[in-house]
């Protein structure tokens, strides 16, 4: 697949693709128009510095330094000095998928032809993503303004042959990469250090990846409720469509139309009309309305974080129609940092529910099956502590949950007075998320054993196709045995896109 940047039309699907992308299955480029913008853009730089009036991020220091002027001939210098001291990143590296979409978003910024940046610096940045060069990037250091400063300069620290990257298997400097393609490092020259690291490239990455991973979550947790529902013998009741419509937020009439197609022909939904439960307990019944606010935090990340990916996010930006560079503020992070925040509350209430249904399953009071899903309980502990687990990911979910988005720390002599904690936010978003698929695999450890005990009933196609599937590595439980593998084959399936495709090869598309 060809992708051609042009700084208008990235997508997050598109953002993944590259993310995941291995052995050149993803080529990108420069769109010839979004080339020729960025030539006059750099030629409009090159005119400021013969011109000699101070114009900050050209031929100025940086931050709380911007009032003092450099002269011509010290101005390459200025743009390495400034990635070589931004490179202040501390903890484990981010993963390969995440530098990626970094790498890829600071690239799609910069052929919008504001940035004044050298277009073969940009070349060599997609030849990185090309040839599968990855630089090693810690995750802690970006307090979310003045752009995810020093994140992105260890990125530019490996395009000038001075940092380090994973390629073919090792960590290796970044010049001897380079040399591998028969190119050199890139040469810094006015502004150019700048516009590599000043934009929101590392939270809009963060983000954009969250999306996409929160999209599936969204519909494999209403095949989970469903499955559970039929597992215990609830009723759909709760779910038609004349209850939705009485309050009809757009992510509650998803869910609803989401579970009434999932248990569509359910033999066992349909095999106990007098059944004495008059009510389901809220986590079954109020599905459509819990699952549907949490679709309301993915609906909302989706409009900030699908805009933020072709925003202009450099300082200054220039102008060249009009002959100005502009100083602002598009570097800030506030609007990702909340919205990356707030999905993260919305994942985690997937959790929530979600334990509730898994205790639920525990419980032969209300299941009427036996306790903790095991025929010989007593000798057997069957599922008890798997849903001892999602019990502390759910907890743990709780204090992730705080938002950073409300922190602001000063930095740059009170210069950077105010800054978002966007990467904070995202990192936390990714971890909510990790643990939301360990609690829907537990889930689904055991409403498929529930659905086994309530044999020689079926569900429906769509939701036996589901148990198919997760039988295919995980057998029916007869005695205890080591459940942490049975969760991380489930957990694998759900990462693969599996587990909601074999819903959808029977239903066709979900909400």
């Amino acid at each position: 697949m060809n992708i051609s940047l042009n700084g208008q039309s990235l997508t997050i699907d598109q953002v993944h693709q590259v993310a995941h992308a291995k052995g050149g299955a993803v080529k990108l480029s420069i769109d010839a128009k979004a080339m020729d913008k960025m030539k006059a853009s750099r030629a409009f730089v090159f005119d400021i510095v013969k011109k000699g009036a101070p114009v900050y991020g050209i031929n100025t220091g940086f931050g709380a330094l911007s009032s003092m002027h450099i002269a011509e001939k010290d101005l390459a210098t200025l743009q390495v000095n400034l990635i070589r001291s931004h490179c202040t990143g501390v903890g484990k590296p981010f993963s390969r998928e995440v530098t990626r979409a970094i790498m890829l978003l600071r690239a799609n910024c910069l052929t919008s032809g504001f940035s004044g940046v050298e277009p073969s610096t940009v070349e060599l940045l997609l030849d990185f993503l090309n040839n599968d060069i990855t630089p090693v990037v810690p995750e802690k250091g970006s307090v979310g303004a003045s752009g995810d400063l020093a994140p992105l300069s260890h990125i530019a620290l490996a395009l000038i042959g001075e940092g380090e990257v994973e390629f073919q298997g090792k960590i290796v400097n970044s010049d001897v990469a380079i040399k591998s393609l028969g190119k050199n490092p890139a040469v810094l020259g006015p502004k150019d250090g700048l516009a590599l690291i000043n934009g929101t490239a590392c939270m809009a990455a963060l983000g954009a990846l969250a999306v996409f991973e929160a999209r599936q979550i969204m519909k494999l947790a209403d095949i989970c409720a469903t499955l559970t529902m039929d597992g215990v013998k609830g009723t759909d009741k709760a779910y038609n469509p004349k209850i939705t419509m009485l309050k009809p937020h757009p992510g509650q009439i998803a869910c609803m139309e989401n579970l009434n197609k999932l248990v569509l022909g359910s033999k066992l939904k349909d095999s106990h009309p007098d059944c004495h439960k008059v009510q389901d307990p809220y986590s079954l019944r109020c599905v459509p309305q819990v699952h549907g606010a949490c679709r309301q935090t993915l609906i909302h990340a989706e409009q900030v974080i699908g805009l933020e990916l072709n925003a202009v996010t450099d300082n200054p930006l220039i102008f060249v129609e009009s002959a100005e560079v502009i100083s602002g503020g598009n570097f800030h992070g506030e609007a990702l940092a909340l919205v990356m925040d707030y999905l993260a509350m919305g994942v985690a209430e997937i959790c929530n529910i979600s334990e509730r249904r898994i205790e639920k399953m525990m419980n032969p009071t209300f299941s009427e099956l036996p306790a903790f899903l095991t025929r010989n309980s007593g000798l057997n502990s069957g599922l008890m502590i798997a849903h001892v687990t999602a019990a502390a990911l759910v907890s743990e979910n709780k204090y992730l949950c705080h938002p950073a988005s409300v922190d602001s720390v000063p930095t740059s002599t009170d210069k950077e007075d105010h800054v978002s904690m966007g990467v904070t936010a995202g990192r936390k978003l990714h971890e909510v998320i990790e643990n939301a698929k360990s609690v829907l695999a537990i889930e689904l450890l055991c409403n498929t054993q529930a659905l086994d005990l309530q044999r020689p009933e079926r569900t429906s196609d769509a939701l036996e196709a589901v148990y198919s599937l997760i039988r295919k590595t995980v057998p029916t439980i007869e005695d205890d045995r080591i459940f942490y593998k049975d969760m991380n084959n489930i957990i694998k399936v759900i990462n693969s896109g599996e587990v909601v495709a074999a819903a959808e090869s029977k239903l066709g598309a979900l909400n």
